[in-house]
């Protein structure tokens, strides 16, 4: 399995002591009430904010504590309130912004789950993920992951969480204005992939299961079932869906009907939990109601508040443990919040802190790189981070598209653009020219496609989609 350093299956022991918390368990009652939930994430939310470093920090050398931002976003705490002592020049923001913006981060061998990784966490800290830095753009990472020989799969196929985390990172982390930044066309491939990747029970598992029979055949994993169902959902499938449908009755199935907890691959434990609660939060499906009652009259979000220490706040892992796990109260406050897999920043409380930051122009001579994709109008998706170097605060399409000639991630994004020059109207990309009213639009984070021409105005971490088509 590829690093996606989420916080599952391990049962790590907070370094606090167990003096510095009180470790009375909620009591587990049918059907979690509004006050429950909200105690439960007020204790969840100090819990958490324990686990900052003196120096700010939730990740870096020897940490991984950095999904804390998308649980502490789902329960209403922006990343910039959350300062060590009370000294908001190291405020958990700022801290990880500065992280991300570093050369040598992730590491010398990255992979694509770690920019997915940060792009959910940093959505949900209030950083744009595509503007982090003059030179970080982390959706421009990711769409250099793009396989060319499978469509639709983000990072080696045989690791089938890179391209489950690529549909969470790329669907869920929308515009600072909440709009969907990545073309339909991108998230119907994504789409395609995780369907193939359903198993015949309906759930799914970490490692590629399309074209096996047998290991479609395989017994799912809860975990898997609910970031593949946030996937699909985030990516613009209804929750009535046939593959929802199915997933939903494959995760009914493994309900413990005297606690509410769901029987995972590993155990009864809480990060399973959590992300099976996640994935039906995240597809708008009430996880205490319906077919997630059980018969004993318990829900999975009854099991996960029995979980959490009082008024301590930290999660267990195992109903066996006798303290709290950091991992586990991040999977475990997320969902009792109702969050999926990442939120948008919660509006800060700090004086004069805004609810994003972002990159908002290019630094002339920092190298950088824009996420780029181009539809053909017939199936043929090409996707690419292109790499270049701009020479003033914004750049040009057709600046943009030159360099995507020689400096793509995968190659072969862009092979020929017509005009060669200038500023004028787009009539030829990859050899295909316009054609009546068929003629090559753009658009930029989202928004309609229109005429493309080679002077439209490309800012700052922009996310442009090419198409071909009427």
């Amino acid at each position: 399995m590829s690093r996606l350093t989420f916080p599952r299956r391990l049962a790590f022991t907070a370094s606090a002591s167990l003096g510095a918390f009180c470790l009375t368990v909620l009591p587990a009652a049918a059907t979690a009430t509004p006050a429950q939930i909200a105690t439960s994430k007020t204790n969840g939310v100090a819990y958490l904010k324990s686990l900052q470093a003196s120096d700010g920090s939730y990740a870096g050398p020897g940490l991984s504590n950095e999904w804390a931002f998308s649980a502490l976003a789902a329960a209403g705490t922006a990343a910039v309130d959350v300062t060590p002592g009370g000294d908001t020049t190291k405020n958990a923001r700022s801290v990880y912004r500065n992280l991300l913006a570093t050369v040598a981060w992730p590491s010398a061998s990255p992979v694509v789950t770690d920019y997915e990784r940060a792009t959910l966490n940093a959505y949900a800290a209030g950083i744009d993920p595509s503007r982090v830095s003059a030179s970080r753009n982390l959706i421009g990472d990711i769409y250099g992951y793009w396989q060319t020989a499978e469509p639709g799969y983000f990072g080696p196929s045989a690791n089938f969480n890179g391209t489950v985390f690529a549909a969470l990172a790329l669907g869920g982390a929308k515009t600072q204005a909440g709009a969907q930044r990545i073309p339909q066309s991108l998230r119907n491939a994504l789409i395609t992939r995780i369907r193939a990747n359903q198993h015949d029970d309906g759930g799914w598992n970490y490692s590629k299961a399309e074209g096996d029979p047998a290991q479609l055949a395989t017994t799912s994993d809860i975990d898997m079932t609910g970031a593949a169902m946030a996937a699909l959902c985030v990516s613009g499938v209804a929750n009535t869906d046939t593959d929802i449908t199915q997933a939903k009755a494959f995760l009914k199935s493994k309900l413990i009907p005297a606690s509410g907890a769901f029987n995972a691959m590993f155990g009864i434990n809480t990060d399973s939990n959590g992300w099976a609660v996640s994935g039906l939060n995240a597809c708008g499906i009430n996880p205490q109601t319906g077919d997630f009652l059980t018969s004993a009259g318990k829900t999975p979000v009854d099991f996960l508040i029995a979980q959490q220490f009082k008024p301590g706040g930290g999660f267990k892992y195992l109903p066996s443990d006798t303290a709290p796990s950091a991992y586990a109260s991040v999977d475990g406050l997320r969902a009792v919040a109702g969050g999926g897999f990442t939120a948008a920043p919660p509006v800060p409380v700090t004086s004069g802190a805004p609810q994003w930051v972002a990159q908002s122009a290019f630094a002339s001579g920092t190298a950088t790189q824009l996420a780029l994709t181009v539809d053909d109008g017939t199936g043929g998706l090409k996707v690419c981070s292109v790499a270049f170097t701009p020479t003033g605060a914004t750049t040009t399409l057709g600046a943009v598209l030159d360099a995507a000639t020689t400096a793509a991630t995968p190659t072969g994004c862009v092979s020929g653009v017509t005009p060669a020059s200038g500023t004028g109207t787009l009539t030829s990309l990859n050899g295909k020219a316009n054609s009546g009213s068929n003629t090559w639009k753009v658009s930029v984070d989202g928004s309609s496609f229109a005429g493309a021409t080679r002077g439209k105005v490309i800012n700052a971490g922009d996310t442009i989609a090419l198409r071909w088509g009427s």
